[in-house]
């Protein structure tokens, strides 16, 4: 069993910064890729960011060129570092792994989810 943890959410005010840390553990952790996504309540779970172990990255429009997604395979651990926060990226953030994943930014491709930490930004 995988188990994901995340860290690092907050409440900033906008324009500030946050960094979310993602921690795998557990046996067959090293996913091929891994992800972030947010959820509002009421709202759909979105894919914010995307990298699989060749480093390549996807990002979604609404957060590309503030949101930056790191991962370190021999630590097992998966970062997002958010920049320029807005209002709108106020959610709760998940970190997800899956095997072969062909949309990178669709939940429904991945198969471990992480609990979530909240993300707050106010004006």
């Amino acid at each position: 069993q995988v188990q994901l943890a995340e860290s690092g959410g907050g409440s900033v005010q906008a324009g500030g910064s946050l960094r979310l840390s993602c921690v795998a553990s557990g046996s067959n952790k090293n996913r091929n890729s891994m992800a972030w996504f947010r959820q509002v309540p009421g709202q759909v779970r979105e894919g914010v960011a995307a990298i699989d172990t060749l480093g390549d990255s996807t990002y979604a429009p609404s957060v590309k060129g503030r949101f930056t997604i790191s991962r370190d395979i021999a630590k097992n651990t998966l970062n997002l570092e958010m920049i320029n926060l807005k209002v709108e990226d106020t959610a709760m953030y998940y970190c997800a792994a899956g095997w072969w994943v062909a949309d990178k930014l669709a939940d429904l491709e991945y198969d471990v989810w992480g609990q979530g930490t909240q993300v707050t930004v106010s004006s």
